[in-house]
């Protein structure tokens, strides 16, 4: 600026356009928030400039001009990284990296027959449960839960579980993955062996642990439980079955009814989700959706058409647990199909599943939901037989 230049007090330098489009090198958040709270003052040093004699007065706003336009290509700089997270993220997407699925595990008390290591087998497991609590890709299915479940089917908690069992417990407990094993002494060596099954792919992998002399049963059920962590994450894919889509579901299912005759159809499946008021139903909405997308008319009570066919139930949800940000809940649908004009029931079937989200409410919806789909799988093609 000239001397003779007159100044514009209230006048607010405009950023350069290139302001948006360069990248300063910052470093962290945090770093960024001590820079900011030095230019706080800003306005003090604005209202000191205007009390001051002409020439020092240029030399103020001259001054905050610069920390003006500093705090503009800051908060420019702000928009460009999380910009750049944004197209990192779409990057991922495009490449086709996924984040890898947060799965559900339950633990079984280990065996341990042997006399000196008889009073080992639950407390292992309870050590191994709490190791794997804290992986963050895993929720853990709560023991005293399990216990209750099993009990109530007559499966102990205890001893090992076949390949046959496994699928029942998954679908009462909603564990995609189980963990037995057992322990027991060599010579001088304790040595614990865990088995991890896959509830819906029945695939099985081991893992085995040698103790020193004298070695901490604590440490040995931790270095056991990174390992079965490990087998969890990087071999997840072959543990839990392959998730359908919609599409794939939806194709299946019109491929069942053929060239059949749809019958009119009407839904209505009372819900509940314990704790929260239910805003709308899930399990409905969702089988009334199926239901129009592979052909059929679905019908309420308000409408003209009266329908051949009632599909009624109850469906509820609960709070399973909470793990960091994401919260597990817990669903089950039950119905029944009946024949309207004879009165006919023509099938009854019931579902539980599991999901995960950062909100509770709508992890209740989604296992709803996810019920709701297998649901009409089984159901759809059973209703034009």
């Amino acid at each position: 600026m000239k001397p003779n230049e007159t100044v514009n007090e209230t006048s607010t330098p405009t950023p350069s356009k290139n302001a948006g489009q360069a990248r300063p090198s910052l470093a962290t958040a945090s770093e960024l928030k001590v820079k900011m709270k030095k230019f706080q003052r800003l306005p003090t040093l604005v209202a000191m400039a205007t009390k001051l004699t002409p020439q020092t007065k240029i030399k103020g706003l001259k001054c905050a001009a610069v920390i003006v336009t500093f705090l503009l290509a800051v908060g420019a700089t702000g928009r460009v990284m999380a910009g750049d997270a944004a197209v990192d993220s779409e990057s991922s997407k495009a490449t086709g990296a996924a984040q890898p699925d947060v799965l559900s595990v339950a633990v079984f008390d280990f065996e341990s027959e042997d006399d000196e290591v008889r009073d080992l087998g639950p407390k292992v497991g309870a050590l191994v449960n709490a190791d794997l609590s804290a992986e963050p890709q895993i929720i853990t299915v709560e023991r005293a839960e399990l216990e209750k479940v099993l009990g109530e089917q007559e499966l102990g908690l205890s001893g090992t579980v076949s390949l046959d069992s496994a699928a029942k417990v998954g679908y009462l407990t909603g564990a995609k993955v189980l963990v037995t094993g057992r322990i027991f002494k060599v010579d001088e060596q304790t040595i614990m062996v865990a088995k991890i099954i896959g509830t819906e792919t029945s695939r099985v992998y081991g893992e085995v642990v040698n103790g020193k002399p004298g070695e901490a049963i604590t440490d040995l059920s931790a270095e056991l439980a990174k390992k079965i962590a490990a087998d969890v994450v990087q071999k997840g894919d072959t543990l839990v079955a392959k998730v359908e889509s919609r599409e794939d579901r939806i194709a299946k299912i019109k491929a069942a009814l053929g060239d059949k005759q749809l019958p009119v159809v009407s839904v209505n499946v009372s819900e509940q989700h314990f704790g929260q008021y239910v805003i709308d139903p899930a399990a409905q909405t969702e089988l009334s959706l199926m239901l129009q997308q592979c052909g059929f008319t679905v019908v309420d009570g308000l409408s003209t058409n009266k329908p051949a066919i009632e599909i009624t139930g109850e469906a509820l949800s609960e709070f399973g647990m909470r793990k960091g940000n994401l919260v597990s809940c817990r669903a089950r649908i039950e119905i029944k199909a009946r024949e309207v004009a004879s009165g006919k029931i023509l099938l009854l079937d019931r579902q539980t599943s599991v999901a995960v989200d950062l909100a509770e409410h709508i992890a209740a919806k989604t296992a709803l939901q996810n019920g709701a789909d297998e649901l009409a799988e089984r159901v759809l093609p059973k209703l034009v037989q």
